[in-house]
């Protein structure tokens, strides 16, 4: 598998989950409103936040035909072109937020949506690109983003097996740094049963990336059971409040929930171990309280081990009670008393 990295972080199996707090359009419109979710992404404790870059004129048309409006979902009845310009992340302000990430000490990447947002990315030095779900099958954007030469996260929503072969084949073909890939369900919010992490296997094994959640339900919890199933990297979308009604406010989580998100997902990482069949530092204190071999009635010297003076009990610092049939019917050495941890040494 090809080591994966944003900005120097490494991102993989041994290393802590990589999380992404997405800011989407949940700004508000108000660039003082994404400032402040850059803080409390920071403050959650996220490895990076993630615009998106578009326009709604680079995304669609100014059009008001049935094709064009959106029909059931969160967003019902409302035309592309007006959701668009609502949630779109001005371009303007990239400059400041990216900025501002990096004064605070955080990450920040984007999503593009057409080569001139890419263009404007490489000016603000992104350090990776991120392709959406509903991207993966624009092999032209793939392939201008990969030849930046940066690592892409590409995101599977919807997808098919060979969409994905074709997503993956193109951004290595073009020249990406590495490819990470994202199981995803592009449903808004994602029904906890519609989840189907056991997909992760199967992306990590049929195309060796690094794989991790782009999750949209509506708790931290779905994260930490992908970690378990070896998600790398998590994205979830963060809102200051569900009440603000932002265009993705619905599925997003407030800043202590998003703590909560951080926290499960190292959690799990750290449980995951290595795998190694050997006793816990923990559990050394914990190996008085098995049994061995204890003198239960005093023995005299050269006198006969039997069931009714030695038994298998706790604690733990006498012989192994695997040794009871060997010792049984053997002499004592010398005079034993009752509470005696048996040795080896005690047994003619």
């Amino acid at each position: 598998m090809t080591p994966f990295a944003i900005a120097g972080r490494p991102i993989g199996s041994e290393h802590p989950p990589y999380v992404v707090a997405e800011l989407s359009g949940n700004h508000q419109g108000e660039i003082a409103c994404a400032l402040r979710l850059i803080d409390a992404a920071k403050e959650a404790g996220a490895d990076a936040v993630k615009l998106q870059t578009y326009t709604a004129d680079t995304l669609t048309l100014d059009y008001a035909g049935p094709d064009f409006t959106i029909d059931g979902g969160p967003w019902d009845g409302r035309r592309l072109y007006e959701l668009y310009s609502e949630a779109h992340t001005p371009w303007e302000w990239h400059p400041e937020l990216f900025a501002y990430a990096r004064r605070i000490g955080i990450e920040c990447f984007s999503s593009p949506f057409d080569p001139s947002a890419v263009e404007l990315l490489e000016r603000l030095g992104a350090p990776a690109y991120k392709i959406a779900s509903f991207e993966i099958i624009d092999t032209p954007l793939i392939r201008c983003a990969a030849g930046t030469g940066k690592p892409l996260v590409i995101s599977t929503g919807m997808a098919s097996e060979r969409e994905i072969a074709e997503a993956v084949g193109t951004a290595r073909e073009a020249g990406a740094a590495s490819v990470a890939l994202l199981h995803c369900t592009s449903a808004y919010p994602t029904p906890a049963a519609e989840a189907n992490l056991r997909r992760l296997t199967r992306l990590k094994e049929g195309f060796g990336c690094p794989i991790g959640l782009s999750d949209h339900t509506l708790a931290p919890d779905v994260p930490v059971a992908a970690v378990a199933l070896g998600a790398c990297l998590i994205e979830k979308h963060i809102t200051l409040a569900r009440s603000d009604a932002g265009p993705d406010a619905g599925f997003s989580l407030e800043p202590s929930e998003f703590t909560r998100l951080v926290v499960g997902v190292r959690t799990a990482w750290e449980a995951l171990g290595d795998g190694a069949m050997v006793r816990q530092p923990s559990e050394e204190a914990s190996a008085i309280f098995r049994r061995s071999l204890y003198v239960v009635s005093d023995i005299g010297s050269g006198e006969q081990l039997t069931e009714s003076n030695v038994r298998s009990i706790r604690p733990g610092y006498g012989l192994a009670p695997k040794h009871l049939p060997e010792i049984l019917g053997r002499k004592a050495r010398r005079g034993l008393a009752r509470g005696t941890a048996l040795e080896w040494s005690m047994i003619e």
